[in-house]
């Protein structure tokens, strides 16, 4: 057996990423033995279908269960599909969600827990601006927005995510939007220093 979770970082004390789609990492745990496979998500900075991709890529990983924080719609039909249990609302480290899951504690879902689009271009969910560049690409994704994320918004309005259910869900959830926002920083000043080099 196999457990995914999606992860904020690379080790089992790592936060739980309350995106599933738009995860930092996911971990695939042996619950056995508690070893475990850290594999960054490729999906992360997809503009649209990242939940769809990330759910297909925890099926081919031959997990049967997946915990995370929140997952939309369309990863929910896919994760349905290829038969997963799906567990929402978990917080905490990765570790502590496992031992949780073989004591019983969590129950899964077939329901998303989040609307579509769940966390594109917000903090809540994803990087801002989130390579939906609406034609502001900075020249490296042909008009498409695709330029590293760093694309302007053109009035592109995300959809609010719902407030955090308990204390645990909001400390994992901004913890998730500080390393968020760190990393945009750092590629945006990664860029201006591009810029000022030419």
């Amino acid at each position: 057996m196999k457990i995914a979770v999606s992860s904020t970082g690379t080790d089992l004390d790592s936060e739980i990423d309350p995106r599933f789609g738009r995860c930092a990492y996911f971990i695939i745990v042996n619950p056995d033995d508690m070893t475990f496979e850290a594999i960054e998500n490729e999906s992360m900075s997809l503009g649209g279908g990242a939940g769809i991709q990330s759910g297909q890529f925890i099926a081919s990983t031959g997990a049967t269960v997946l915990i995370t924080g929140n997952v939309g719609p369309n990863a929910s039909r896919t994760l349905n599909a290829a038969g997963l249990d799906v567990i929402v609302g978990v917080s905490g480290p990765v570790r502590e969600a496992i031992e949780r899951y073989k004591k019983g504690e969590l129950s899964p879902t077939n329901q998303a827990s989040v609307p579509d689009h769940f966390g594109m271009g917000t903090v809540q969910g994803s990087y801002p601006g989130g390579g939906m560049g609406m034609g502001r690409g900075m020249g490296r994704g042909m008009g498409r927005g695709m330029g590293r994320g760093m694309g302007m918004q053109g009035g592109y309005t995300p959809p609010q995510a719902p407030p955090p259910s308990s204390p645990d869900q909001e400390l994992g959830a901004l913890k998730a939007d500080a390393k968020a926002l760190r990393e945009q920083l750092n590629s945006i000043l990664s860029r201006i220093k591009d810029l000022e080099g030419k």
